[in-house]
């Protein structure tokens, strides 16, 4: 008999979660049926390996991630509101798969060496193209800095919407949307007033 689906999205819900938390290396199949409630072998019955367990989370995570990447940049958008659309799915990204957002950044690098998981350097290359590639034009559209440093543009994005997987918690007080808004505005347009703001309008006037 086939395990029912949600079980195993469940057990896999749970691994990512080991896996984000102690590190790949340090997590044992024991360790992980603990946390399901389960016997060791019983989670056998449902995954051949340890291995197969991270693939299927980080495949998951970046076939879905994909789609919505790939969905962005054929939409025509402009150089600007394609970098917002990709910030926007990245943090729905981390709401829903945080733990595998987590397990990427921290294993990635070391699995992307073996072979079942060349699809991360692979991965990672596309994801440089796209997010470079729309820096580019919008530096050649003039909407971005003529004196834009790219690459550095490109590895800051990076860097500064991912590293919410470590303080993201789904359900708080932020939406993803809202967390993307709030980013995009303080990258985009700054924190700071400008030299010469406007003054602030009377509640009443004068007359």
């Amino acid at each position: 008999m086939t395990p029912p689906p949600e079980r195993r999205r469940e057990l896999l819900a749970t691994a990512a979660e080991v896996f984000a938390a102690h590190g790949y290396k340090a997590t044992t199949v024991r360790r992980i049926a603990d946390e399901a409630g389960m016997l060791a072998g019983s989670l056998y019955y449902h995954f051949d390996s340890k291995e197969s367990i991270l693939d299927e989370i980080l495949s998951t995570f970046l076939d879905e991630l994909w789609d919505r990447y790939d969905a962005v940049l054929a939409a025509g958008l402009g150089p600007r509101e394609t970098i917002e659309a990709l910030v926007t799915e990245s943090f729905r990204e981390i709401d829903r798969h945080g733990p595998a957002v987590a397990i990427y950044q921290k294993e990635s690098r070391h699995l992307a060496k073996q072979q079942r998981f060349a699809y991360l350097a692979e991965s990672q290359e596309r994801f440089e193209k796209a997010w470079l590639g729309t820096l580019e034009r919008g530096v050649a559209d003039r909407v971005f800095r003529a004196d834009l440093d790219i690459r550095l543009a490109y590895r800051f994005l990076r860097d500064t919407v991912w590293v919410a997987a470590s303080w993201y918690r789904p359900g708080g007080q932020h939406s993803p949307e809202e967390i993307a808004r709030q980013y995009l505005s303080m990258v985009l347009d700054g924190i700071a007033v400008g030299e010469n703001p406007e003054p602030t309008a009377k509640a009443h006037s004068d007359s």
